[in-house]
Formats: C-alpha cells, structure tokens, sequence
C-alpha cells in the first residue's frame, strides 16, 4: 500500500511542479535573484518532504505546492505591475566601480571586500581594476563589467571592415538520430545530408554519427562515436 501512495504523490508533485514552473516562469529555474533561488530551493523542500513523511499524504502535496505556487505567481504579478515591489523582491544593481574607482561603501552595503571583487573580476576574464571603467553587482550575484576603452576588445567597425550575416548553427544529427524537422526548416533533403556526410569520408551510416551540426557559410561539421 505504500508503494501505492508513494507512487500517486510522486505524480501528483511532477504535476504540480509542472504547472507552478509554466505558471510562475523560467526565472524560478535561472534564480535571476536571491528571492527565486530561495523560492525554488522551498518549493523542492516542500515536495520532499510531503514525499517521504509517512504522516502526509497527497491531500498535503496539492494543499502544500498549490499554496506556494499561488504565492509565487501574486508575487511575480505584483512585481511585473508596481516598480515598488519589483524593488523589494528583485533589488538593483550596486555599482561598484565607477569611473575607474573602487566605491569602497558600496563594498561595505554588499559586504564584500576587495578580496572577493578581485576574484570575480578574474571569472570574468579581467585581472586588473585598471581596466575597468564600471563594474555593477548584479542582484543574482554576479557581476557586469564595462571595461575602459583601451582595454576593449576590437571589432570588426574598428577597422571600417564590412559587418559579416550572423547565422545560428543547426544540429541535425544528434546520437545517431536525424532531426527531420531541423532538416526540413533548411530545406535540405535526406540526399543532401547524405553527400554531405561523404564529403567528408564518413559513411552516411546515422547510427555511427554522434553529432552533425551546419553552419551557414561553414558546411556541416561531422563527429562519429568513433
């Protein structure tokens, strides 16, 4: 019998899950702020729990989610309408670098020391203060940085050169699968995919194909399991 209820509140909680994530949005699962990852972090707590007491049963799954999920969608609705929730819920950003300069009070309202900034300044790729102009503490904790112009990478208008198209690569082969509906969006046909794989001295055997993906102006990019 346990197995029984163990099963039904299993479902009953992937259900729920499911529409309190639809519902509530994709930033739950980005924990853009500090206030979704403590939401996501109790709504699992909450799932856990009613799972594995043997005092609870699936009554208190759906009591228990659809409370905090209703909970968690009046907050998202009160923040998307009045900026004074929005405010409270989410925070804004601190800068702090300005103008070159460390702010070190703003150090101080993050309790941060200059430690910890030089360290996320090195994740993202800058390893000197010198080269930063701005640099914000965003409110999920990670950090924005405009750097100084000397020490920003060039592009391709720098050097008065023509802008090149952007093109997103498409896999179309992936573990041995062809992905029909990508290929067709191309309008590319099974022939051409073949002669394509050829092309490249592999055998247009899909199975044997862990990943083909094309890039226009690129060709297709081919790797076997081999």
């Amino acid at each position: 019998m346990k197995i029984i209820d163990l099963t039904i509140e299993l479902i009953t909680g992937f259900i729920f899950l499911f529409i309190i994530i639809k519902f509530v949005g994709k930033k739950i699962i980005d924990q853009i702020t500090p206030f979704t990852f403590i939401a996501s972090v109790v709504l699992g707590e909450l799932l856990g729990n009613a799972l594995y007491d043997s005092q609870t049963g699936v009554f208190y799954v759906i009591y228990s989610m659809a409370l905090w999920g209703l909970l968690l969608f009046a907050t998202e609705f009160l923040t998307q309408k009045f900026l004074s929730f929005r405010r409270l819920f989410e925070g804004k950003p601190s800068a702090l670098i300005k103008n070159g300069k460390v702010d070190r009070e703003e150090l101080k309202k993050n309790r941060m020391n200059i430690n910890q900034l030089q360290s996320l300044l090195r994740q993202s790729e800058t390893f000197s203060i010198r080269e930063v102009a701005f640099c914000y503490l965003e409110a999920n904790g990670s950090i924005s940085i405009l750097k100084k112009s000397k020490y920003q990478k060039t592009t391709q208008e720098d050097f008065n050169m023509p802008l090149q198209p952007v093109h997103v690569p498409v896999t179309l082969i992936r573990d041995g699968k062809v992905l029909w509906e990508e290929l067709n969006d191309l309008d590319f046909t099974e022939a051409w995919l073949k002669s394509q794989i050829k092309s490249q001295g592999v055998s247009p055997d899909y199975q044997n194909i862990f990943l083909a993906e094309w890039l226009e102006g690129d060709g297709l990019l081919v790797q076997t399991f081999k």
